[in-house]
């Protein structure tokens, strides 16, 4: 899938993301739950400054805020505008003056030196670059420090028979069968020396942390 579609796709759906990204508990997914888990899952502190690789609507910073504090530094990283838009809002409307905005392909952003935290939700693999960005966000941690996806995959248990029918509903978005076969979490056990991997939902969905 190119980019183009990507955005196209996330600039349609924009204004009501938050409530749309509901329809995984139709399937049993309770996403909010997998969220909390990325975030929890980088043992971050007050002060740390985090990257976050596609972030959409910012659905995801109040969970690292509670964590890094008024003193830390949150950088969401999107390449579709009217997400931003939606992520902007909610800076202005709770006042966080730590929330910097980047619009950018994934694959093309810089990450800033020595940062504490990388993470992404159901995002990076939309890039076919996803190796070129985990790459890039190892050699921007500080040493101990960690990435967490959670993102998408192929089944091969029971649940594959669902495949198509989830295809079905999340295809508008750009989740086809190219995405869910990449496999990010082999570049994180590629760049990264500890690495842990998890998976839930039936096989579709997978946490993959790795320490620097």
């Amino acid at each position: 899938m190119s980019s183009n579609f990507v955005v196209n796709a996330y600039r349609k759906y924009a204004d009501n993301y938050d409530f749309i990204v509901n329809f995984y508990k139709l399937f049993g997914l309770r996403i909010e739950k997998y969220r909390q888990m990325t975030v929890e899952l980088m043992g971050l502190s007050k002060g740390d400054t985090v990257v976050e690789i596609g972030c959409g609507t910012g659905l995801n910073f109040p969970l690292v805020l509670e964590k890094i504090g008024s003193e830390g530094k949150l950088i969401g990283v999107d390449i579709t505008d009217k997400m931003l838009e939606q992520a902007q809002k909610k800076i202005l409307e709770n006042n966080w003056s730590n929330v910097e905005l980047v619009e950018s392909d994934i694959a093309e952003y810089s990450f800033p030196d020595k940062i504490d935290g990388v993470f992404s939700t159901g995002a990076i693999q939309y890039s076919p670059q996803y190796d070129k960005v985990i790459k890039n966000a190892h050699n921007a941690l500080k040493q101990g420090r960690k990435i967490v996806i959670m993102d998408f995959k192929k089944s091969y248990g029971i649940a594959r028979m669902f495949t198509s029918i989830l295809l079905y509903f999340t295809s508008p978005f750009g989740a086809n069968k190219e995405y869910i076969e990449r496999k990010a979490w082999k570049s994180i056990e590629k760049y990264f020396d500890h690495t842990t991997y998890k998976e839930g939902w039936g096989g579709f969905l997978y946490v993959s942390v790795g320490t620097k």
